[in-house]
């Protein structure tokens, strides 16, 4: 197991860096008030310094109201390899999902916005929180 430490350079880091670039669905892992971890997958965009997230005014905007500490989580494969997971902070800044959203995230949930039978305007007026992630320390195996 992989020395948590936020080195892109790292064996974890590199790989850490293609799945941000690559994946689509990242897990967010936040903490309740009453300590229990909440986890739910989410799109997100990453802009090489954090992830971009809009989500409905739920659960895990509450507990990241209270404790901005959070990680992010992308799906192993079946027998339990290709493990990343980065630690961090969240912030949850005053902008609007419509006022941040970009071509970059367009290109690259268009489809997924369409499938949902949404479009740009209708996703970012239902999922219109904005939740930042900036990682800290990355850990891979």
């Amino acid at each position: 197991m992989a020395e948590p430490t936020l080195d892109w350079t790292s064996d974890a880091g590199a790989k850490a860096a293609q799945r941000l670039r690559d994946d689509q669905i990242v897990w967010i892992a936040t903490v309740r008030p009453d300590g229990q971890p909440h986890a739910v997958p989410v799109w997100f965009l990453w802009d090489g310094e954090r992830a971009t997230v809009f989500s409905k005014p739920d659960q895990k905007v509450r507990n990241l109201g209270q404790n901005p500490r959070a990680t992010l989580h992308f799906n192993s494969t079946a027998d339990g390899g290709d493990v990343v997971i980065l630690e961090g902070q969240a912030e949850l800044p005053d902008e609007s999902a419509a006022q941040v959203l970009s071509s970059a995230y367009l290109e690259k949930y268009g489809e997924g916005i369409k499938f949902l039978g949404m479009t740009p305007e209708t996703m970012t007026a239902e999922f219109h929180r904005v939740i930042r992630f900036r990682p800290a320390k990355v850990l891979g195996w």
